[in-house]
């Protein structure tokens, strides 16, 4: 018995240890757990854990993905929005994105059903990093205003839900 609660000890120490609990430039650390956004893009989190958002871009296409993931990035997350309105600030300059609902024949996913948006504009071509502001995001059955966050960095500030 003595050997089964000592050996017990050492696996939850080991589990513990290889825990990371720092935060990557793509990924996402919550509680000691360590997430890996699905493509390799930028996680940005909604609230407590609730669901996330990861930006993706394109530069050669000069384009920009987001796509909407669940709670620890466990699958994607559909949403009834038909686009997002981000507003990026590039060298000092806004500009405004519309990322556009995507329509998938493979999953079903179609404009007011779907987890995937995206955007084009030839400064995506140039620019590695941006701030921006995404105006709103509705998911899981609450709204996130406001949400700022660098790209690619991540997250600087939760937004406001309701």
């Amino acid at each position: 018995m003595k050997t089964l609660f000592t050996l017990s000890c050492v696996a939850l120490l080991a589990f513990c240890v290889g825990c990371d609990k720092s935060k990557s430039a793509s990924g996402h650390s919550h509680g000691g757990h360590h997430h890996e956004p699905p493509h390799g893009g930028t996680a940005i989190d909604l609230g407590d854990e609730e669901a996330h958002l990861e930006f993706v871009l394109d530069a050669a296409a000069g384009k920009l993905t987001c796509y909407v993931l669940k709670p620890h990035m466990s699958g994607f997350q559909r949403i009834t929005q038909e686009a997002l309105e981000l507003t990026a600030t590039v060298g000092g300059k806004a500009e405004l994105l519309t990322l556009k609902a995507v329509a998938n024949a493979a999953t079903g996913e179609k404009a007011g059903d779907t987890s995937q948006f995206e955007a084009q504009a030839d400064w995506l071509k140039t620019a590695k990093s941006f701030d921006a502001e995404l105006k709103k995001v509705g998911v899981r059955g609450k709204d996130y205003t406001a949400l700022k966050f660098n790209f690619p960095k991540g997250s600087a500030a939760e937004g406001v839900h309701k």
